[in-house]
């Protein structure tokens, strides 16, 4: 401040100089010999021109001062306020912290009151063994639907068979057992029910005497060596084998989440880690033979091989960069951000989130900024923009009419698909503030209108296919009594022949079991239970028996 009054200073004396200057210039002229080129005005709109020059570049830097000054309070106003709200996400994280080591206390206190007293109260107990006899009840008591903190000695009389489970007590057997392609058999059969299920394996796990081993002996087959890699994603029966080996791993890890350090280094012991160990750098290779882009961040495999390093604890044997490099390629499975922070990746999120941003998966990228606490890097309303004029961009070439209907039909359902997700990113992240969601919904409507127009003039255009009606009516009036005078049927039979389905269809049939096998005579009289076709075509009706 002080060099700032010094310039002002100088800057102010220099009018008395030049008025000095003009008096020394003056007798200069007068004592002068020879007439001199240079006039006094000359001198004098030169020093004037640098003196506003220097006046004006002086209220320049003063603008600047002022501005610099506004931004640091302004920066600092922010700080503070970011520090008042870290403070209290820690308040609340403290308090949640707090809520959560209650509630194990309390469940802790339940299994081992429990544990004292098996016989006392009325849980769903699987193999209680008293004298020696299978003991099951039925009920359950309300205090007994969380799982709690499990400590080892708690642990060992789960291994003795007190396990208590809600609707699937065939989880325990299974467990006990030991019999892993009998449990995904089950969890095949019920995967309706899947939300259940998740809740109940744990649960179940506790009843097997080596849960761990349980767990990796589902992984079998996970790779079929009948199926190549590239059609791995075509076959249903192998796709439904790795989701339930994925939710295996991941129930196993929801059960070690329950249990003390003991507990857990007797269930993961150095065997069962190196057998995890091997199994994840047999999968490893496997991994470099998935495409991309093809898996669009919803891959099975790469999401079974990071969960299996996070259940087990092996990722430090894998190399950090490698793992990151597979984050992409399971993105949008609902457990990424869960999976980077157990393997320890949460420091690389910014190099994968600007992947996911260059192969234009901006959703993707807002997600994980959300998760990562990554917003203020990434921009979300700035990136889902970004989302939307891609797809706008991909759209533009075809809007001059040239396009085909079904490629500008392909071609807005893309830009539906991409609107619905921008739409259901800002309800997810509550962004309504910072992007208007009105232009987007009219949007939507419009391009549903289009699609719902063409729908209905395609369903116009399309010739309407007779078909027999269900109960063996043909589509003309029902006839009944009609004595054929001509060999019609035999015409019919040739030149509409009765096609080869791949499997048989029941339709409903007479109430009477007993079906004639050939047609009669030539006068056919339909009752109103006949096994015929308008068309002559003889059926075979299902027997009620």
């Amino acid at each position: 401040m002080e060099d700032t009054q010094s310039v002002a200073t100088l800057m102010d004396s220099t009018t008395s100089k030049i008025q000095q200057l003009q008096k020394a210039f003056a007798e200069l002229e007068s004592h002068r010999a020879v007439t001199l080129n240079l006039q006094w005005k000359q001198l004098e709109e030169h020093f004037n021109g640098l003196q506003k020059s220097l006046k004006r570049r002086f209220t320049e830097l003063e603008d600047q001062e002022k501005e610099f000054e506004t931004k640091i309070v302004q920066s600092t106003e922010i700080l503070e306020k970011r520090q008042a709200a870290v403070i209290a996400k820690e308040q609340a994280s403290l308090q949640r912290l707090q809520e959560k080591r209650d509630a194990a206390v309390s469940a802790i206190s339940v299994v081992l009151e429990k544990h004292r007293n098996p016989c006392s109260v009325e849980p769903t107990v699987i193999n209680c063994e008293v004298q020696d006899e299978p003991f099951v009840l039925e009920e359950k008591p309300d205090n007994l639907t969380e799982i709690g903190h499990v400590t080892g000695d708690t642990w060992k009389s789960f291994q003795d068979g007190a396990v208590e489970v809600k609707s699937y007590p065939e989880l325990v057997n299974l467990c006990q057992n030991m019999d892993s392609e009998g449990l995904h058999k089950f969890i095949s059969d019920n995967r309706k029910n899947l939300a259940a299920l998740r809740e109940e394996i744990p649960l179940a796990l506790r009843a097997s005497t080596n849960p761990a081993s349980l767990v990796l002996d589902s992984l079998n087959g996970f790779y079929n060596s009948d199926v190549c890699i590239s059609d791995a994603k075509k076959d249903a029966n192998l796709l439904g084998l790795r989701r339930t080996c994925i939710m295996l791993l991941e129930c196993l890890s929801t059960l070690l989440n329950t249990l003390d350090i003991d507990s857990i280094s007797s269930i993961i012991s150095e065997n069962i880690r190196g057998r995890a160990k091997a199994i994840a750098e047999e999968w490893s290779p496997k991994l470099d033979e998935l495409d991309v882009d093809a898996n669009n961040g919803n891959s099975l495999e790469a999401h079974a091989f990071l969960q299996l390093l996070a259940t087990f604890s092996i990722s430090s044997n894998f190399n950090q960069e490698n793992l990151s490099k597979l984050i992409p390629m399971v993105s949008r499975r609902r457990q990424t951000a869960d999976l980077c922070r157990s393997l320890g990746l949460s420091d690389r999120m910014p190099g994968v989130i600007d992947v996911l941003i260059n192969n234009g998966r901006q959703i993707d990228a807002v997600n994980l900024a959300f998760a990562f606490e990554l917003t203020e890097q990434f921009p979300p309303v700035s990136l889902l923009k970004s989302y939307l004029n891609e797809a706008s961009k991909a759209s533009t070439p075809l809007n001059s009419g040239n396009a085909s209907p079904t490629v500008q039909s392909d071609v807005n359902e893309k830009e539906l698909s991409a609107l619905k997700a921008v739409l259901k990113c800002i309800e997810d992240h509550k962004l309504e503030e910072q992007y208007l969601v009105d232009p987007l919904q009219k949007r939507v409507h419009q391009l549903e209108k289009v699609k719902a127009d063409k729908k209905k003039a395609t369903e116009v255009a399309k010739p309407q296919s007779k078909r027999p009606r269900p109960n063996g009516v043909g589509n003309g009036p029902r006839v009944n009594n009609v004595v054929t005078e001509k060999n019609f049927y035999p015409r019919m039979t040739d030149r509409y022949p009765q096609p080869a389905y791949d499997r048989p269809y029941a339709y409903p049939g007479p109430t009477s079991s007993h079906v004639p096998s050939f047609m009669g005579a030539p006068a056919y009289n339909f009752s109103p239970g006949h096994d015929f076709f308008g068309n002559g075509y003889h059926y075979q009706a299902p027997y009620l028996h």
